[in-house]
């Protein structure tokens, strides 16, 4: 049974133990050797696959190109022998392929998600800590308990405690649990850990503009960045270095001061000793290439376009209305008050942050591309426009307490929507989750994985090369050491030309 553990801020004169500060218990769930469940085990099988899948189809977009062109000029440091990244040979230091890695798995908003007090993307820790494992020679069972660890870490903190109310990234739970999970990779000692998750939030703290407004390139690099610096912060923790503490509860730290305040308090659920580490389960991944939030009115909007192909020409609409929760409304539609959102020329990075535009093209197509849906002739078409105007969002009370559940069985991630029409007539229609939710009208198993992959992976990788690697994400477990560069991926030949890449510093 999970453990609440209470967290507060303290005074220094308070001198707030060590084994009480939420990063040494954090790194104490991380140094803890119990074993992973097979489901589990096979769920970190599905988001390997599923991160690879969404990398090989980003390869040749402008954020991997210059990510993957700064890892190269990085070549493996000593002590290990570096590591793969996604799309070519090179092997590169284990921090710079997190980083290149890690961008490629963000930059289509397209891999698994968890969503509680706060946002997060758990498949973010897999780039550092694979990264790290390959650098190490470490085998297939130790990597999957660092993922494991990993998302334990990150959805617990997701659960408890809230960062985008203070405009807070989210990625500054993901620097702590992507630090924990290397820990676990490496077997290091818990106080090794507990410096490490302390120097991983530190300097993982940053703000939200990066999904405000005209969303920059940006939005993919910030949790490539934080797992650049989980992976700099255990090899300085390795080395004796220290972190500041306490960094969470400290009267000067994280809480006190970007968060909740002085007088704040958080219980968050971490696992007792001995207790699995199954938190991945409760996560889910996307069907469509878009903010999570997105997912199950791409569903919705499908299905109004068999039933009502009328809804889809704006000559016959009047209006759409949404109801949907706080955080839908305030960040992906019409309350963050965002006239980007409306914008047939703004970025890809802002559109598939807008439940108007996304709702109208999926309305409008009965269907959704990962490239077509955002291409510029395709927000700009005339008609899209025009409808895409008349959509607008509100918060519901009810669609927020769901979206806020503890239990499964209810916590939602979608709305009502009412399409009224200019003869009077009401289209109303609701969804809860996705359809690929656990809980949806066709969740996603290990076959809808598979068939994510090969999709985005056709004509950018061989075929031999795409059986390869499906077969040695679905042997992991029995991978041995030195084994986990077969997770890597090698495009086709002429689909990555390096030599276009643009210049920098390095």
């Amino acid at each position: 049974m999970v453990k609440l553990n209470h967290v507060r801020v303290y005074k220094s004169e308070e001198n707030l133990a060590r084994e009480d500060q939420l990063a040494h218990k954090i790194a104490e769930v991380a140094a803890d050797p119990v074993e992973v469940a097979p489901d589990v085990t096979e769920m970190v099988i599905n988001r390997i696959i599923d991160n690879a899948s969404v990398a090989i189809a980003s390869l040749n977009r402008g954020p991997i190109v210059a990510a993957r062109a700064q890892a190269l000029t990085h070549a493996p440091t000593t002590n290990g022998k570096g590591s793969g990244v996604f799309g070519i040979t090179d092997r590169v230091s284990p921090e710079w392929a997190a980083w290149a890695n890690g961008v490629a798995v963000r930059e289509l908003d397209y891999h698994d998600t968890f969503l509680a007090a706060d946002y997060s993307h758990p498949g973010d820790n897999i780039p550092p800590i694979l990264a790290v494992a390959q650098h190490v020679g470490a085998n297939g069972r130790d990597l999957i308990r660092g993922i494991a660890t990993g998302y334990e870490i990150q959805v617990n903190l997701v659960k408890a405690i809230c960062l985008h109310k203070h405009k807070i990234d989210h990625v500054a739970h993901l620097g702590p649990s992507a630090a924990a999970g290397i820990g676990t990779l490496l077997g290091l000692d818990v106080e090794t850990i507990f410096q490490s998750v302390g120097q991983a939030l530190h300097t993982t703290t940053a703000t939200r503009q990066s999904r405000k407004g005209e969303i920059s390139t940006w939005k993919a690099h910030a949790p490539a960045f934080a797992g650049k610096m989980a992976v700099e912060a255990v090899d300085r923790a390795m080395r004796g270095q220290t972190s500041p503490v306490p960094i969470y509860e400290g009267e000067d730290g994280v809480i006190a001061w970007m968060l909740d305040g002085p007088n704040a308090s958080y219980d968050v659920p971490l696992p007792e000793a001995g207790e699995p580490k199954r938190a991945i389960m409760d996560t889910y991944t996307k069907e469509h290439s878009a903010e999570y939030q997105a997912q199950a009115w791409i569903d919705l909007a499908r299905k109004l376009h068999k039933e009502h192909p009328e809804a889809t020409d704006p000559a016959n609409v009047k209006s759409v209305l949404i109801k949907t929760s706080h955080h839908t409304h305030y960040v992906i539609g019409s309350g963050a008050n965002d006239p980007q959102k409306y914008s047939p020329t703004a970025s890809r990075e802002t559109l598939d942050h807008s439940i108007p535009y996304i709702f109208t093209v999926a309305l409008q197509d009965g269907s959704w591309h990962h490239v077509g849906s955002y291409a510029p002739e395709r927000a700009g078409r005339a008609d899209t426009v025009e409808l895409w105007n008349k959509v607008s969002t509100v918060e519901d009370a009810e669609w927020t307490r769901r979206y806020h559940s503890l239990d499964i069985a209810e916590k939602a991630f979608g709305g009502s929507v009412e399409i009224t029409l200019n003869d009077g007539t009401v289209i109303s229609d609701e969804i809860a989750v996705a359809d690929a939710h656990p809980l949806g009208a066709r969740p996603f198993a290990r076959q809808q994985y598979i068939n994510k992959f090969r999709t985005l992976a056709a004509g950018l990788v061989p075929e031999e090369e795409i059986e390869r690697f499906l077969a040695a994400a679905e042997s992991l477990p029995d991978l041995g050491p030195g084994e986990l560069d077969q997770l890597n991926i090698v495009a086709a030949p002429g689909v990555i030309n390096l030599s276009d890449a643009p210049a920098g510093l390095f």
